[in-house]
């Protein structure tokens, strides 16, 4: 993939940003009342805004260490809109299931919770597909509106794997792991 992702403000998804940015910056005055004003049209105009439709590439995930092998189903968020998507406003994950999010270049991206109402772990793998680190992302007291803090990897990565929390704790699986990705559909 030889397109790069940028990322301002402006067009910023909505579940991850650059790290570095810490925990909610308000808008600029500007923008809060940009955003008012177009919530106030649609309003007036009668009709709510319709969520964009996200399609989301479906695969399986091998995870290898030493002799153990989990196998996991995954929902790909390949495009900026599934990743800006991804797991926000389900209620559940099945246990053998996860997403994997994948960016076209290595970066270090934090990921945070708005809108996500599962607690989530998530393992940042480079781009010859190992585990390089864990996180427990936690559901935000009001995953509205926040505070939400910003879960970050210590290094850059290619892609992110997001699963129930404890998930790798439970089946073994520590950072230097071995992934393969199968791409069903």
């Amino acid at each position: 993939m030889a397109a790069v992702e940028t990322a301002t403000l402006m067009t910023m998804p909505t579940r991850y940003r650059p790290a570095g940015r810490r925990q909610n910056r308000a808008p600029s005055a500007g923008l809060a009342l940009a955003l008012a004003a177009a919530m106030l049209a649609v309003v007036a105009a009668g009709a709510a805004p319709a969520p964009a439709a996200v399609r989301y590439e479906r695969g399986v995930v091998h995870i290898v260490q030493g002799t153990r092998r989990v196998t996991l189903q995954v929902e790909i968020a390949r495009t900026p809109e599934a990743r800006a998507q991804g797991l926000m406003s389900r209620t559940s994950l099945p246990e053998d299931a996860g997403m994997l999010f994948v960016f076209e270049q290595d970066g270090r991206w934090g990921f945070w919770m708005k809108n996500t109402l599962i607690p989530l772990s998530i393992g940042f793998i480079d781009s010859r597909w190992r585990l390089l680190e864990i996180l427990d992302m936690d559901v935000a007291p009001d995953p509205v509106n926040g505070p939400f803090p910003i879960y970050e990897p210590a290094q850059a990565y290619r892609y992110a794997l997001e699963v129930n929390q404890g998930f790798f704790r439970r089946k073994g699986i520590t950072p230097g792991a071995r992934l393969e990705l199968v791409v069903t559909k």
